[in-house]
């Protein structure tokens, strides 16, 4: 007979993930690290209870908000380039409901993200439970529906023998790089406790091989043609590439053939910025030279990248007539804007593409050299910046990469940080850059540095975060206080939401709820006096060392005495308001007003649509 164990569903699931393992390149190693969460009356019993029960094998993170400790799951395993999770746990109702942004956040990205929202009881009985939602058209639905839009994976556990197809299917989902993303599999609370004799084989070790698909040889000799009749071909360098360890195959092929490389906020970091055919990264936050080239090549290599509209410059970005090559593990991104799609691994994909251009060699002559060095004179500039008023947010982030070592990692997600960081930002290690920008998710940023944080703990980490981003969420502040895992919070202070201030002001529009003022009692509107937020005091209120800094040398005098500290640090950095970087080359398609009675927005819808006539349709 097949030898059994009696579990409950819950301590079933988490002896289980104690046993999942993934190979890569013969390099096995332990997929599901810890727990996070936070327990409730949905939860505590069930999946606490098992957590407790196998403590020793399994750790587990006690999280402050669903949605951020979520975010430290999916930081962490981009960190760990997709090869190490962890899993996060909530009650029923409003704590299952905050993780499904944060689900949306991980699927965008590519990132694996395991959820175990807690549910409604399957058997009906006390219903309805205190944090149920009740749907009179269908009465199987409950919040957790709301994950299935976000998630790549979506079950709901009605009976404990269930569990076992169900992680199965989860494993496969969150392993496969094609599918990966969040998964949820929804946890009734009576079904938690339920008992079952589970086959011991199903506790036995489990290895998922994350083995590389090759390219299709048809598919490499097709793209193979179409870059040799190209003069002028680049590289963009998308996540894709870091996820496969692909940097130094990305490196070799455009070193043979002459090809500059451009990155996405995703790709960053994998090629040596003082390689003489690295540009950058492309797009609406692109650099100029990375922009310039791109808009003059007559074949696009998008290796990796799912070609969003920060990338393409709203399809602004590449002549109607160039043609694009992809290399993705999906067969959707590769074939892109009507690419020549090479359905692959990208490390193999390139290995394969640059056994097929032996030979060749690309027509760009001194266009690229040209184009750095103009580059490299506008950061050069921004980096002298000095005002009058006060300090410019392009000086700082310039400053605060000479003073960054090799070994530091940074983290940021949203606002203006992210297209500032983009532009002017030189990586010196790979994995040093970790950005979130799938989703631009604010509140990302903190809970981002304390997932990185546990991904690499002998590294300092800076979380990159604008006073809008803090405000909406930093409640793993605390957590990385709890759990003595130290991270450093780089608050940038500017009064609001100014890159949407911007870009209101660029479309013709006045200030209108995009910064951090007082409502006026004679207009009513927010129009008065800046609010005089104390962020340090919110820092040391919960036990971190706080500085505030107004300038360079201030700046650097905080960043030496916080890398002494051994609790985690916020430096406030006060900036002035709209000292960011511009735009350098691009286009961004927004939906701007085609009817106003203000001049300037009709002047923008015109100029903007001027702009739209000319783009690449598909």
């Amino acid at each position: 007979m097949r030898e059994t164990v009696r579990l409950t569903m819950a301590q079933a699931l988490v002896k289980f993930l104690t046993k999942q393992y993934v190979s890569v390149d013969g390099e096995k190693s332990r997929f599901v690290r810890g727990v996070t969460g936070i327990f409730g009356h949905g939860n505590v019993v069930g999946i606490g209870q098992a957590l407790e029960q196998y403590k020793d094998e399994i750790p587990f993170v006690a999280g402050k908000n669903e949605q951020e400790i979520a975010h430290a799951c999916t930081a962490f395993a981009k960190q760990n380039r997709r090869r190490a999770i962890y899993a996060c746990t909530a009650s029923i109702g409003p704590g299952s409901l905050n993780l499904v942004t944060a689900a949306g956040t991980a699927t965008v990205n590519r990132i694996p993200l395991l959820l175990f929202p807690g549910d409604i009881y399957a058997d009906r009985q006390p219903d309805p439970v205190l944090q149920q939602m009740e749907n009179e058209a269908d009465y199987t639905v409950s919040v957790n529906d709301a994950l299935k839009p976000v998630c790549r994976y979506w079950d709901r556990i009605l009976r404990p023998e269930q569990l076992m197809t169900a992680m199965l299917n989860a494993m496969r989902t969150l392993t496969d790089p094609a599918k990966t993303g969040a998964v949820a599999i929804c946890l009734p609370q009576d079904v938690q406790g339920e008992a079952y004799d589970y086959p011991v084989e199903f506790f036995q070790e489990r290895v998922w091989y994350l083995d590389r698909t090759p390219a299709c040889e048809d598919a490499i000799a097709r793209a193979a043609e179409i870059i040799k009749a190209a003069k002028k071909p680049v590289l963009l360098s998308g996540g894709g590439v870091r996820y496969s360890d692909a940097g130094k195959a990305l490196y070799e092929l455009s070193a043979a053939c002459g090809i500059p490389v451009c990155e996405t906020q995703a790709g960053k970091g994998e090629i040596d910025c003082d390689y003489d055919l690295y540009l950058g990264c492309a797009g609406i936050c692109g650099t100029l030279c990375a922009n310039l080239i791109t808009k003059d090549a007559d074949v696009v290599i998008a290796v990796g990248t799912k070609l969003n509209d920060f990338v393409t410059n709203s399809k602004y970005g590449f002549q109607d007539s160039a043609k694009m090559v992809g290399i993705n593990i999906s067969r959707m991104d590769a074939m892109k804007l009507d690419g020549e799609g090479i359905v692959a691994d990208a490390r193999a994909g390139l290995e394969a593409l640059t056994k097929a251009l032996t030979g060749y060699k690309s027509q760009w002559g001194g266009q690229v050299a040209e184009a750095k060095k103009l580059w490299e004179e506008e950061r050069s500039r921004m980096a002298a910046i000095e005002l009058p008023d006060g300090f410019s947010q392009t000086r700082a982030l310039l400053e605060l990469n000479s003073i960054l070592t090799e070994e530091e990692n940074i983290v940021a997600a949203s606002g203006s940080l992210p297209s500032d960081l983009e532009r002017v930002w030189n990586t010196k290690r790979q994995g040093q850059y970790h950005l979130e920008y799938g989703f631009s998710c604010m509140a990302y940023e903190i809970s981002g540095a304390l997932g990185v944080k546990f991904a690499e703990p002998q590294r300092e980490v800076y979380a990159f975060i604008g006073d809008g981003g803090f405000l909406m969420g930093h409640s793993d502040l605390v957590t990385s206080l709890q759990e003595r895992k130290k991270i450093n919070v780089l608050l940038f202070n500017n009064n609001g939401h100014q890159c949407i201030h911007n870009l209101q002001r660029s479309q013709g529009s006045d200030t209108f709820g995009t910064e951090f003022r007082y409502r006026e009692d004679q207009t009513g509107e927010l129009s008065g006096g800046y609010l005089p937020i104390d962020f340090c005091k919110v820092a040391e209120g919960y036990g971190a060392k706080s500085y505030r800094v107004h300038n360079a040398s201030e700046l650097k005098a905080a960043i030496e005495d916080a890398r002494k500290q051994t609790v985690s640090t916020l430096i406030e950095i006060v900036v002035l308001p709209g000292t960011m970087t511009g735009g350098y080359a691009n286009f961004w398609r927004v939906g701007t007003a085609e009817v106003s009675e203000k001049p300037a927005i009709q002047e923008a819808y015109k100029k903007l649509h001027e702009v739209v006539k000319t783009l690449r349709k598909y």
